[in-house]
């Protein structure tokens, strides 16, 4: 959003998966000006579709390229790869550039504007299509017509979210679901049973007033909303059966019933006292107001099991699905792996990317790190690093998941959500006037992509 890696507390962890509202705000000032520098400098006169210029490297193929990832913490994990992938093309040489998630976009858009884009490089769903629609991106269409990679190993909402015009460019590298963990020792002390992992959006809200009532003298509370869409108020109106952005992206669904119910949802949670005001929540982000032990129950991505190793709650935490609404559903995302069209090397380019694909060095980078590896069957070493917090609710979660919401200039609306939201959540507008007002502005800004 991983202007989404590894999303320290969340701070560390959203310049690595580019998560939350930090994400919005970092993420708008990159995509929107990389849509005026893009926008004119295209390869070509769109995206490229045909694949047809895709030739699997020799093995003996001597080239240079350059990887350019946004989290240092992978770096190892990264290295251990290229060991492996150096076994089948010992001539191929990879130099790993890491960029801060902070500077990253605005590095790459400068790159994209010049033609000078790494060999192969991180992307994410809200910056994706902006780089496909502009020619910067090669497809996959020949590596997977040749069997070098297969997207049936990989969730198929992953798929979609790198796939634009019906062509898919990007290989899903990892990813991430959201679901609600949970500190066992706050419910203990308000003297409160642990509700049932089969809840639903009343028992949540009911259980969040409860626990904030009892533990009102130590300042704490039982859940929290906040300004992530990914992570809150996206889900919820999946949750409510409405969505953010139409199929096509050329129209918001926001002044719909269904996601008008969805935004509801968490003002009504704040209005109760079971969450930290909106304010509160600006200053002290709902994942810090866990870590601090703070919150009893915190909606939040797999990736946050990061921000937990080595603390004293490591221990006493569990983790629970999504509350379920009309239906259960939950936003998934994932980095992917692609290639620059422009590439002077794109065959070994292409190699790298095929290989990180393959199920060698997925299963490698989960049993190394905190990522969820995309590749099917390879997730089991993330559960096993939290054996008795039951994160494969995390993994069980991609069967009812749908992708994150993007459009080709994401930020662009990302914003006007940031601007507009807080009012509602806040209780200052009625949600239905805000959710109206969002959604004509979110068409103004969506014509413009067309």
């Amino acid at each position: 959003l991983t202007a989404v890696r590894k999303d320290l507390p969340m701070t560390a962890h959203i310049p690595a998966r580019g998560t939350g509202v930090r994400r919005i705000l970092v993420g708008a000032v990159a995509a929107l000006g990389a849509a005026a520098l893009l926008a004119g400098c295209s390869t070509s006169s769109g995206a490229s579709s045909s694949g047809g210029d895709y030739t699997a490297a020799a093995k003996d193929t001597k080239a240079n390229l350059t990887y350019a990832v946004w989290d240092e913490n992978q770096v190892k994990a990264i290295k251990a790869n290229l060991k492996g992938f150096n076994e089948e093309y010992p001539d191929i040489k990879v130099s790993v550039d890491v960029t801060p998630f902070a500077n990253y976009w605005t590095k790459l858009q400068t790159q994209g504007s010049s033609n000078t884009l790494p060999d192969l490089f991180w992307m994410n769903g809200p910056n994706f299509q902006l780089y496909a629609a502009n020619g910067k991106l090669a497809p996959i269409t020949g590596a997977v017509k040749a069997g070098d990679i297969d997207p049936a190993k990989y969730s198929s909402a992953l798929n979609d979210l790198y796939t634009y015009d019906d062509t898919q460019y990007g290989v899903p590298k990892d990813f991430d679901t959201i679901g609600v963990w949970v500190n066992k020792a706050l419910f203990e002390k308000a003297g409160m049973d642990l509700p049932s992992k089969d809840w639903t959006w009343d028992d949540f809200q009911e259980t969040g007033a409860e626990l904030s009532k009892k533990l009102k003298a130590d300042g704490a509370y039982g859940a929290a909303g906040g300004m992530d869409g990914q992570t809150t108020y996206y889900d919820t109106i999946f949750q409510a059966g409405g969505s953010v952005v139409n199929a096509d992206g050329t129209k918001s669904e926001y002044a719909s019933e269904a996601s008008e119910a969805g935004l509801q949802f968490w003002t009504d949670l704040i209005d109760s006292g079971a969450s930290p005001s909106i304010k509160q929540l600006t200053d002290t982000t709902a994942d810090q107001w866990f870590t601090s032990g703070k919150l009893a129950m915190y909606q939040g991505g797999s990736w946050f099991r990061s921000a937990l190793t080595g603390t004293a709650m490591e221990k006493d935490v569990v983790v629970y699905p999504l509350p379920k609404g009309k239906e259960q559903a939950t936003v998934i995302h994932g980095v992917s792996n692609v290639v620059s069209e422009a590439s002077k090397n794109k065959a070994a380019a292409q190699a790298l990317q095929a290989y990180l694909a393959g199920e060698t060095a997925q299963q490698q980078q989960g049993d190394m790190g905190a990522v969820i590896p995309a590749y099917e069957g390879t997730q089991s070493a993330f559960t096993k690093t939290m054996p008795d917090a039951d994160l494969q609710v995390f993994l069980d979660a991609v069967d009812y998941a749908k992708p994150l919401p993007v459009s080709k200039n994401t930020a662009a609306w990302n914003t006007l959500e940031t601007n507009l939201l807080p009012n509602a959540f806040d209780g200052s507008t009625p949600v239905d006037d805000v959710a109206k007002q969002l959604a004509q502005k979110m068409d103004a800004a969506l014509a413009k992509e067309q």
